[in-house]
Parts: C-alpha cells; structure tokens; sequence
C-alpha cells in the first residue's frame, strides 16, 4: 500500500509530501490565501497527476504499436465550480502534443484509450463529476 508523509516546512501552509521512495512534492496554498507560492496547490497537483498518467498509457499504446514517439508535451486546463465549498474540478481539457513517425488516428486511438479506459486518475476525476476533453496534435520530428 503506498504510503504519503507530509511535512510543513516554509511558512504557514508550505509542506512537502514524500513518498515511500523518497519522491517529493512541494504544495502551498494560494498567496491570496495566506500561502507564500512555495510550492504547487493541491488542486493542482490532481491536473499534474492526470498528466502523468495519461502520458504514461499513451507513450506505453504507442510503443506497443511500434510508433516512434521523439517527445511528448501536454497543456492540461480546468475550470473549477464556483461558489462551492468543496470546489471540485468541473471541466478540463487537454492537449497532446506528440513528435515523430507517428500515426494520426493511432495517437488519437491511444489518447482514447488512456482517459477513458486506463488513466484511473481520470477515472476518479470522471466520477467526481467532471468532464475532460482532449485534442491531439502530431508533429514531425524537430
């Protein structure tokens, strides 16, 4: 079972959180909210970790494929309710951007695949209520 420490280390609300193996992440709240932007909102880091998931399925779809994937970028945006307390992540969109030999319909396929079937942190975004949406974009090599 994974295992999270927290610690608070700058300031009121500047913590880092580690886990098992020693990879950490510096968090804070908003300067707005007494924070000092040490480290990355909480809210946030759920848009990093659909990130990260979503990008390991697709590069993992697209080299089962044999398609040759020289780099790799993402813009993740979201829109959180207003007026609410929680506010969860309502709406969020992505853009993909892949360079290389790469199919067109087989890194829309795999992007596909990976948040609506693989990625579970989109999974729990999905089930918490909010809609993602996505656009693929393949570029030549640079």
């Amino acid at each position: 079972m994974p295992t999270i420490q927290l610690s608070r280390v700058s300031g009121d609300f500047g913590f880092v959180a580690s886990d098992q193996n020693g990879h950490s992440i510096k968090m804070d709240s908003s300067p707005e909210s007494g924070g000092q932007n040490f480290g990355v909102r909480p809210m946030q880091t759920l848009l990093m970790g659909l990130a990260g998931c979503s990008a390991i399925d697709v590069i993992s779809i697209l080299k089962k494929q044999r398609q040759e994937v020289i780099d790799y970028k993402m813009t993740v945006n979201g829109e959180r309710e207003v007026g609410k307390e929680p506010s969860l992540w309502e709406s969020i969109s992505i853009e993909f951007h892949l360079y290389g030999d790469i199919d067109v319909d087989k890194a829309a396929r795999a992007v596909e695949l990976s948040v609506n079937k693989y990625c579970s942190v989109a999974a729990t975004l999905m089930r918490a209520g909010a809609t993602i949406k996505s656009q693929v974009f393949v570029h030549p090599a640079q």
